[in-house]
């Protein structure tokens, strides 16, 4: 007798998704689906025409959660094009910016949406009546990346500050020593979080051989610098330009889904904390290594699940890298500077950085007064969906049982461990048809 597992709608992450898996009379899997129902967002038609003063603060609105991310890919992929060079005080304060949002998107996912997942809770405040301080935990940490985008993005969701050249006000020192407080408070928060990520049940439903893209940050695993995207399987490593990124996005529509796929020579990848820690791993900072030894996450991993240790493993270097930079910026000062000046001019320009979700690109080309005349936007859930897909064949066939109820919440588990972020993954690129001549 044929079976269908189907969850009509996924809880515990941004936008409406759900989930279809059919096995046939044997048990085997003859059909998965990571079900999207968003409409597109039309994100790249929003900005179309707009000069190029408006294109960050328009599309960090797309995402409550990522605004920082898509602000400051925005102003990467619009300075590329315009050929704006920011200083290295500039460089250092995004990647300060970048980190807070980090701190407070992982803290969310793993204490709100994860964790109720590993102790049996159906929600984070079925959780708190048992788990109050752990919930506080995450809570606080959350708090501390919000002051961060706060302190230094003029608020602490859709940041107005961040703009073309540089920034619109430089943060105080009374700001910077008040994050070094926080900071500190910080980096205790993050032994308590280690702690209870160590303590959870495994989950070892799922194993496959998964291919892992990021963006190469060798030096201090970052989220911000860098042009080269790296591409990670069995220990082979490609390397792909930014400008190049569709060979990575060679998006094609499927059924059942309004979000495309998208593959690397023809295998879906998967992008995040845990394809981050596989191409950067030496980039962390020693806490962050301990904390990864803490969590037994060995690297390459074949199980999504332990995207959740990487996102903790990640919080720990982000706090310890947020105070390292703001011990830096109180040493030596922060400079009195303008944004550099801008030239409108025609060009194309690609900027490609690491959303808390994974690889996030933003590509535009510009006329000679500055204004968009096409954009492309592509999301790491867009960039997800084939992965996440393949996780779930693997989670059903690898499943002893064929219990309907235990296996719907393996795979649930599995979708919410990829964090995605639904609702910004479709989106509509108009295209002109090809002409024969």
């Amino acid at each position: 007798m044929s079976t269908k597992i189907q969850v009509e709608h996924l809880a515990r992450v941004e936008g409406h998704g759900g989930i279809t898996v059919e096995l046939n009379d044997d048990g085997a899997v003859s059909a998965f689906r990571f079900d999207i129902f968003e409409g597109a967002r039309l994100l790249e038609g929003l900005v179309r025409g707009r000069s190029y003063e408006d294109i960050s603060p328009i599309l960090s609105r797309i995402c409550s959660i990522c605004s920082v991310a898509h602000s400051l890919t925005s102003l990467k992929a619009t300075e590329n094009a315009l050929g704006v060079k920011v200083t290295p005080q500039t460089e250092l304060l995004r990647d300060l910016l970048y980190r807070g949002e980090s701190i407070q998107s992982h803290a969310l996912h793993l204490f709100c949406l994860a964790v109720p997942d590993y102790l049996g809770y159906p929600s984070v405040t079925a959780l708190a009546a048992d788990h109050l301080d752990a919930v506080k935990l995450g809570l606080r940490l959350k708090k501390l990346g919000n002051s961060i985008q706060e302190t230094l993005g003029g608020r602490a969701v859709h940041p107005v500050n961040a703009i073309v050249g540089g920034f619109g006000k430089l943060p105080s020192a009374d700001s910077l020593v008040a994050l070094r407080a926080a900071l500190i408070q910080g980096v205790a928060d993050c032994e308590t979080t280690i702690k209870v990520l160590a303590s959870l049940p495994v989950a070892e439903f799922c194993h496959a051989d998964t291919v892992f893209a990021a963006l190469s940050s060798p030096e201090n695993h970052g989220y911000y610098s860098g042009d080269e995207i790296i591409v990670s399987s069995n220990g082979q490593r490609q390397s792909v330009r930014a400008a190049d990124y569709r060979s990575l996005s060679n998006e094609k529509a499927v059924p059942g889904s309004h979000a495309k796929h998208s593959s690397f020579n023809g295998r879906p990848f998967m992008v995040g904390s845990l394809a981050r820690l596989t191409t950067n791993a030496q980039g962390l900072t020693e806490r962050a290594r301990v904390a990864m030894d803490d969590l037994g996450l060995r690297l390459p991993s074949d199980n999504p699940m332990d995207n959740n240790k990487a996102q903790a493993v990640e919080l720990v270097h982000d706090v310890h890298a947020g105070l390292a930079i703001v011990d830096r910026l109180l040493r030596d000062g922060i400079k009195e500077e303008r944004c550099v000046a801008v030239r409108p001019k025609a060009g194309t320009g690609t900027g490609v950085t690491e959303a808390p979700r994974g690889l996030l690109v933003h590509s535009y080309t510009y006329d000679d007064e500055g204004r968009i005349i096409t954009a492309d936007v592509i999301t790491p859930t867009a960039f997800n969906v084939a992965s996440i897909e393949n996780h779930f064949r693997s989670t059903v066939e690898q499943s002893a049982s064929k219990d309907v109820p235990a296996l719907t919440k393996k795979l649930e588990m599995v979708a919410r461990a990829y964090d995605p972020c639904i609702s910004c993954s479709v989106h509509l690129l108009q295209r002109r048809p090809s002409v024969d001549v």
